[in-house]
């Protein structure tokens, strides 16, 4: 299932099923009951229909949401062999980490923003009624390098847009790490239909809006004083980039 698909289970107790394993990531089917007062029977019925419909796998004695896999690749970035892949849940606790690595510099407000939804959520990608998310990371060695998040709303008149986060961790950058990521988060929204992309960053972050500027973003809007940073008030930098 892609995270961009419609979701449409035909029976109340399978979405809620759904939404369960939906937000919690990788669960046991005894705790799936337990929580939701299902009798076996009952449940191993309707999982067998989300697995026949893609929305759900087993894995063991684990469910979690079928998510279909993103073609992993591994290239030569400046000396540096960089792969770069669909997140997992196995890559939370590094991922939240790494994005606060980058958002802690105090540059980069919707990143620290979509490290504490990661952190609280305890689940990297989201596919529900109401919002979804696709993340791919880049490693080096296996250690996480860098990142880019995709939000991307349910809402009709916001379905054909999403918000782009991308980052590298300071020990990785000068390689092209975050040049090839950002290609890759733009490269995926515009195969899924999308036609613009938003990024919103701090004035004083002039290496972000320069970055952005060199892969073709533009500079769409400007809230004076949006932040407050050490006590100082900076203008946000909307940016945006079309896709079509």
């Amino acid at each position: 299932m892609e995270v961009t698909d419609s979701l449409n289970f035909g029976h109340k107790d399978r979405k809620d099923i759904y939404e369960y394993i939906e937000s919690h990531g990788t669960v046991r089917e005894d705790e799936v009951r337990r929580a939701l007062n299902f009798e076996p029977a009952a449940l191993g019925a309707h999982l067998t229909i989300l697995r026949r419909d893609g929305y759900i796998r087993k894995v063991g004695k684990h469910v979690e949401v079928a998510y279909a896999p993103e073609k992993e690749q591994t290239v030569e970035l400046d000396g540096l062999d960089v792969t770069i892949r669909m997140a997992q849940n196995v890559d939370l606790e590094s991922l939240v980490e790494a994005i606060h690595e980058v958002a802690d510099e105090g540059r980069y407000i919707e990143a620290e923003t979509v490290a504490d939804v990661l952190d609280h959520e305890e689940v990297v990608l989201r596919h529900n009624d109401v919002s979804s998310r696709m993340v791919f990371v880049a490693t080096v060695d296996e250690k996480l390098a860098g990142w880019v998040h995709l939000d991307l709303p349910e809402a009709e008149k916001l379905s054909h847009t999403a918000v782009l986060t991308v980052g590298t961790r300071p020990e990785y950058r000068g390689h092209g790490i975050g040049s090839r990521l950002l290609e890759q988060g733009v490269e995926w929204a515009r195969d899924h239909g999308f036609e613009k992309l938003y990024n919103s960053v701090p004035a004083t972050n002039e290496g972000a809006i320069e970055f952005l500027e060199a892969h073709g973003w533009e500079t769409e809007a400007v809230r004076e004083g949006h932040y407050k940073i050490d006590g100082e008030y900076v203008d946000e930098v909307m940016m945006a980039v079309t896709l079509r």
